[in-house]
């Protein structure tokens, strides 16, 4: 089985990061393989980086299914081009916001997001009412870290994290933690072990339930909304999402 993870922006460190955490949560005969586009911004933290992203994103999973991956993950909390991604592939597309909330609803009866800068706390709300998940969202809670200080060790955001996750417990009576950015995977065992809660990483779930699908042999739906863009004359930078 080959599972293609997609960090939709262009940091590479976070990159090599993803995957390793993704490759030691894989099961033995699964390659993973993670990848980012090289024209995209280097953290997402806005609407406007988030659209600028997804060009770049679709174009690796075109790649991807020319080299035939079974399925694939979107590395990124916002889920950017996620619907457009699943339009392009045959086998499923996992976004790891959609995932680590699935997950947690599953394993605590409520759970709280923690996320990077606090601007971006209303895209993860939207988020949670699209999955049917505001039920089980208590808060979303920013450590006002951005994100490429995740990938700096001087900058302390270990400490920030763990301390708003302390506090989302405590204030929010959450029984259970999502990270609420993909440069936060390597964080989660020991913020599990720091607060001997439910500790969700979108990157690992993502991965176990983007394999399990593809065990069972179900691929996206290719009827109605997921079905392939329809064929017309395309142009500039429109020309990479066929």
């Amino acid at each position: 089985m080959k599972i293609l993870i997609v960090n939709p922006n262009s940091t590479a460190s976070m990159t090599a990061k993803i995957g390793a955490v993704a490759t030691e949560v894989a099961a033995p005969g699964t390659t993973v393989t993670a990848v980012n586009p090289t024209d995209s911004p280097a953290s997402i933290e806005c609407h406007t980086e988030e659209a600028l992203c997804v060009p770049g994103l679709l174009r690796c999973i075109q790649d991807g299914e020319a080299q035939g991956y079974d399925a694939y993950v979107i590395a990124c909390f916002g889920d950017p081009g996620l619907e457009a991604a699943r339009e392009l592939a045959k086998g499923t597309v996992i976004g790891i916001a959609e995932a680590a909330m699935h997950a947690a609803s599953l394993v605590a009866p409520s759970f709280s997001v923690v996320t990077t800068l606090a601007r971006t706390t209303g895209m993860a709300w939207h988020l949670a009412e699209r999955y049917g998940m505001q039920r089980f969202c208590k808060n979303v809670r920013a450590a006002d870290v951005p994100v490429l200080d995740l990938e700096d060790p001087s900058k302390n955001a270990r400490t920030l994290i763990r301390d708003e996750c302390l506090r989302a417990l405590q204030e929010d009576r959450s029984e259970a933690i999502v990270l609420g950015c993909a440069g936060m995977t390597d964080l989660c065992r020991w913020l599990s072990a720091e607060l001997d809660v439910p500790v969700i990483d979108g990157v690992s779930v993502a991965v176990k339930f983007a394999e399990s699908l593809a065990t069972l042999g179900l691929k996206t739906s290719k009827l109605g909304p997921w079905a392939p863009p329809p064929v017309k004359p395309l142009c500039g930078l429109a020309r990479i999402a066929r």
